[in-house]
């Protein structure tokens, strides 16, 4: 129980993080942590300076035992996060309007401030 909710905490820090650094960059947030079924976007997000919608995975980790958090997304992820995004857009009835999945990864370095990377259009 206790190490489920470190991780929930390293997952909740990780998209704090995520969501200043897309801010940042010019990004505007949208929806945190929508729901749809089982599933989960982390952030939704619209990409203003491209006019499109950003579909984003926040992964985040304190240390490498177990490889780089970019590297937990399985393809059952990809395909769940494309079904909910597809999901969101028709509850929102939005058309016409480019959409990317981006993934951020996130790695937790004790004392020294946290190693973030962006990958944009991280799958199609």
């Amino acid at each position: 129980m206790m190490k489920d909710r470190n991780q929930k905490k390293v997952g909740n820090e990780g998209e704090m993080i995520a969501e200043s650094f897309l801010k940042n960059l010019g990004y505007e947030i949208v929806e945190k942590n929508y729901r749809y079924g089982h599933g989960e976007i982390d952030l939704i997000a619209k990409d203003l300076q491209n006019n499109c919608i950003v579909f984003v995975e926040v992964k985040s980790r304190r240390n490498l035992e177990f490889g780089e958090p970019e590297y937990a997304i399985t393809k059952s992820k990809i395909k769940q996060l494309k079904k909910i995004a597809g999901l969101y857009l028709y509850d929102k009835n939005i058309e016409d309007i480019d959409c990317r999945f981006d993934v951020i990864a996130i790695l937790f370095r004790g004392k020294q401030s946290p190693l973030v990377k962006h990958y944009k259009n991280a799958f199609d």
